[in-house]
């Protein structure tokens, strides 16, 4: 395996595409100094480059397949684990133990990071009932009580490592004054020869640590530092087991339209697009938007809401009603004449020569918000974002990162980092949204990048995702000059 302590990235692009070809044999375990404002400074001083951000520096080692750590310590239980032990083949984890307490810890410690305790089988615990006493717990964790011996654990950690639920074990050892530890040791290492593939973790809670007998089973001296080295290494099992998709080329992107948008823009010195600027580089990336029409006067306003027909949304548009919720600019569900004659009205009181126009856009059924969008990092480039939108965006800060190019696994796996994908796959009885759409439009956002590399800061917010099909209710887009092409070089910032 390798082992890193990273404070700074030369080349993050190159960085990423050597790891995620050596981490498919060859695990790589990363502990990245430099989280906090104090220890970017202290990096900075150190290597001469400031600490990049931590979510960006968390995207990538999810691409890439590295193991990330948050101390130094858990890198060295994670390097335990990785070096006499196999990679689990899933998360399904149970607990041995000869104390209740230290099993429930365990079990708290599996769960919040990901690890299923599994129920064992009914062969499983009759096998154990067989030998254990009345009173002990076959359940999962698997409690013998203070009582049992060293033969005990032997027998009862071999029933479970045949248990086909099951893919990895923790036994959890408390040594009461009758039992010796060096037999127990002896025991679980003689059982963890039938485990098949199956990784088998040890926690010796003693001064002395484990005893040598254990070789070459990992020890820990607490149950929660064993889950997360546990649940660490299966997340990487995960991802290495995950087929690699082959790039997927989309060929109904209009690039040539998207370029003459682009270079309209920077023909004035860049900076956001208009309304109608975006709505026309969504539709030349093929990423459907409600329909919608600008209008500078009432008068256009009434005659644009009746060609997209009703119910509409009138938005305020102009340079400094960027955030059009927190300003009340925007009016929903507008169904005649009147009423967006009465919402135009009080936009014009209200904002006066602030706004510039207005966008009329026909309202979309109602569906799961969210928000796709792409923002340009000085160091790591271009930089793919999906997460719970709408309002709730800034409230639940339920994002995921990845670079860009995205793959189809990296679409699906950032909207299955998101606690809103419960949302989309039906929430208390509501119909699953077309979460294949959602994927299909990150992909689309990571070609339009692709195809304008000028893009700094895309917004599309919210995305409505119905039962079928996705669409734009809103997008931002500034576009600027494109940044040089990093080779190896560090920044600043």
């Amino acid at each position: 395996m390798i082992l890193l302590y990273l404070e700074s990235f030369g080349n993050p692009k190159k960085f990423s595409e050597i790891a995620r070809r050596v981490a498919r044999t060859k695990p790589i375990v990363a502990v990245k100094a430099g989280r906090s404002t104090a220890g970017s400074r202290a990096a900075a001083s150190h290597t001469g480059a400031l600490a990049t951000s931590d979510t960006v520096v968390d995207a990538l080692f999810r691409q890439a397949g590295v193991i990330r750590t948050e101390r130094l310590e858990e890198l060295f239980d994670v390097a335990a684990l990785l070096s006499h032990q196999p990679v689990p083949r899933g998360p399904r984890v149970a607990i041995l133990t000869n104390a209740g307490g230290p099993g429930i810890l365990a079990a708290d410690a599996c769960e919040a990071n990901g690890l299923q305790l599994q129920r064992l089988s009914e062969d499983t615990r009759a096998r154990l009932r067989a030998f254990l006493p009345a009173a002990a717990s076959v359940g999962n964790p698997v409690d013998m009580l203070a009582s049992a011996p060293p033969e005990h654990y032997r027998r009862a950690l071999e029933a479970i490592l045949a248990d086909e639920g099951v893919d990895s074990v923790i036994a959890i050892f408390i040594p009461p004054m009758v039992t010796d530890p060096s037999a127990v040791a002896a025991a679980i290492a003689q059982a963890a020869r039938t485990a098949q593939g199956k990784p088998v973790l040890g926690v010796f809670m003693r001064t002395e640590g484990a005893p040598a007998a254990l070789a070459p089973i990992p020890s820990y001296a607490f149950p929660e530092s064993a889950a997360l080295a546990l649940a660490r290494v299966t997340t990487y099992g995960q991802w290495r087991a995950t087929p690699v998709d082959p790039p997927r080329a989309i060929d109904t992107i209009d690039r040539e339209q998207i370029r003459r948008v682009v270079d309209r823009v920077l023909s004035r010195g860049g900076g956001w697009t208009s309304a109608a600027e975006g709505a026309e580089i969504l539709f030349a990336a093929g990423i459907e938007s409600a329909p919608s029409r600008v209008a500078v006067t009432l008068d256009e306003a009434m005659q644009a809401a009746a060609a997209v027909g009703y119910p509409v949304a009138l938005k305020a548009l102009g340079p400094t009603l960027l955030h059009k919720t927190e300003r009340r600019a925007v009016c929903l569900n507008l169904s005649d004449d009147a009423e967006v004659r009465s919402a135009y009205a009080d936009f014009t009181a209200r904002f006066g020569e602030e706004m510039t126009a207005v966008l009329v856009q026909r309202m979309v059924a109602t569906g799961v918000e969210m928000i796709v969008g792409a923002v340009q990092d000085p160091l790591f480039g271009p930089l793919i974002a999906c997460g719970t939108g709408g309002v709730l965006v800034d409230v639940l800060a339920d994002t995921a990162f990845r670079l860009h190019p995205l793959s189809a696994s990296d679409a699906r796996d950032m909207i299955d980092e998101l606690r809103g994908s419960r949302l989309l796959r039906g929430y208390r009885g509501a119909p699953p949204a077309d979460e294949a759409a959602l994927r299909e439009m990150l992909l689309r956002v990571s070609e339009l990048v692709s195809a304008a590399p000028e893009i700094q800061e895309l917004d599309l917010n919210p995305v409505i995702v119905l039962a079928s099909g996705a669409f734009v209710a809103d997008v931002r887009l500034r576009i600027g000059a494109e940044i040089p092409e990093r080779r190896g070089r560090r920044v600043d910032y």
